[in-house]
Parts: structure tokens; C-alpha cells; sequence
């Protein structure tokens, strides 16, 4: 085994068991929680490392890095996630390719990538990325204008929506993200109750605070830097 290996394996052990730990805390079951392993920037030869010791779900962030590594590993049942933002002229690309995107913010996108689904006879499973704390700089409708794009999307065919994602402002100390993963769990269930609907996925959390997403609700945490170590060029 290379030190490579060792390495990877040792870290999404870490990761597994500080999982557990975090449910135990929260009165939570470990297999109710989702380990994403963000793989964006880091060579496919790590993820076929991490899915021979037993992973499958993993999570990119770039459309054109992430259908090049679909291609190297055509031949594993990987989970892929699409988690990044997502132009609109590159939604086709994506539809159908990924378990599930989780940045859908608007109804252009969302009617586009229902449009490209439609044409290739699958349905797409989707989350809505959230803005919780309104922060310019970052993707993710509003909480006033999530209820239009719930509406909308229950009329697309081609679409499942299953979840909420959301990226909080980042603190030294997780602690403070804690109100915004408990207002994305507030919305999701304000969602469920006002369209009769269920939102199995809460995507939230990531290496420096996916405990406390966990205590908060999360059921899929996106953990790249505690696995992978840092990103290349970074």
C-alpha cells in the first residue's frame, strides 16, 4: 500500500468516525448522514483509491474537470454529485450525469436542465441552493423567493426536488454557522408543510463544521480538505 493510500484511507476513517461521534451527540443514527468526498482539483487516481476501500460518493465542483474524471472512471458505480455553481450554458452538459446538482438557483437553470432531461428520457434529481445569510458574493436564491422556485420546479416532470443545500458564511469557530444550518433545517420543513411534499436531503456541512451541521439536521456533508488534504495550487 502506498502512503497515498494509507493517507486516504486513514482520513475518511476520521472523517466516518468523527460522523458517528456527531450523531451519537444528536441522537441520530450514523447511516443517516451522507459522507460526500469533495474530490474538485484532486486526481481521479485518489477517488479510485477511496471507492477500492469501500466509497462511493464524491462531489465536484467543475462541469468540464468533472465529465473528464466520469470518463477515466466509466467503469466504477461512483455517486457523483455536481455541488458547484452552474451557468446556465452549461446545464445540458450536466443533466442526467450526476445523482444529483445540488446548486439550483433559479428558474432558468431549473428549466433548463428540466428541458435537457426531458430530451434524454431521465429524471433529475435536484437540491435548491439557499443563501441563508444573503451574502453577495455567493449563489442561492433568497429565502423570499424560495417558495416560487419550489412551485415551479413541482410542475417540471423531468425534475425531482429532494433537498436544500446551503453554504454559511465561514467562522473560526463552527459554532457560529449553527443558526444557519438550523434555518435551512426551518425552511426545509416550512417547505415540506406548505406544498405537501417530503425534502429527505438537507446538504449542508463541511470540513471545518459538518459536526455541527449534523447536530443541526444535515444528512449530507461535503468534506473535501479532511480527506484529500489541501487542494492543489492552493
Amino acid at each position: 500500500m502506498s502512503n497515498r493510500e494509507k493517507e486516504l484511507i486513514e482520513n475518511i476513517s476520521e472523517v466516518k468516525e468523527e460522523v458517528a461521534q456527531a450523531c451519537l451527540r444528536a441522537g441520530r443514527k450514523p447511516e443517516e448522514v451522507t459522507v460526500m468526498a469533495v474530490s474538485k482539483l484532486h486526481a481521479a487516481s485518489d477517488i479510485e483509491i477511496l471507492y477500492n476501500a469501500g466509497h462511493r460518493c464524491f462531489g465536484e465542483s467543475y462541469v468540464q474537470e468533472a465529465l473528464a474524471k466520469q470518463e477515466e472512471l466509466s467503469g466504477l458505480d461512483i455517486d457523483w454529485h455536481f455541488i458547484g455553481g452552474l451557468q446556465s450554458k452549461k446545464a445540458k452538459q450536466v443533466a442526467g450525469k450526476f445523482s444529483a446538482v445540488h446548486s439550483v438557483d433559479s428558474s432558468k437553470l431549473a428549466g433548463l436542465l428540466n428541458k435537457k432531461a426531458e430530451a434524454l428520457d431521465v429524471v433529475q434529481n435536484i437540491l435548491i441552493q439557499v443563501n441563508t445569510a444573503c451574502e453577495g458574493q455567493k449563489c442561492g436564491v433568497t429565502e423570499e423567493t424560495l417558495p416560487a422556485l419550489v412551485e415551479e420546479i413541482q410542475g417540471y416532470k423531468n425534475l425531482k426536488l429532494i433537498g436544500l443545500m446551503a453554504l454559511p458564511p465561514f467562522f473560526g469557530d463552527p459554532e457560529g454557522a449553527r443558526p444557519y444550518f438550523a434555518r435551512l433545517r426551518m425552511l426545509s420543513e416550512g417547505m415540506e408543510k406548505l406544498f405537501g411534499i417530503k425534502l429527505p436531503e438537507l446538504s449542508m456541512g463541511m470540513t471545518g463544521d459538518f459536526r455541527v451541521a449534523i447536530e443541526e439536521g444535515s444528512t449530507m456533508i461535503r468534506v473535501g480538505t479532511k480527506i484529500f488534504g489541501t487542494r492543489p495550487g492552493y
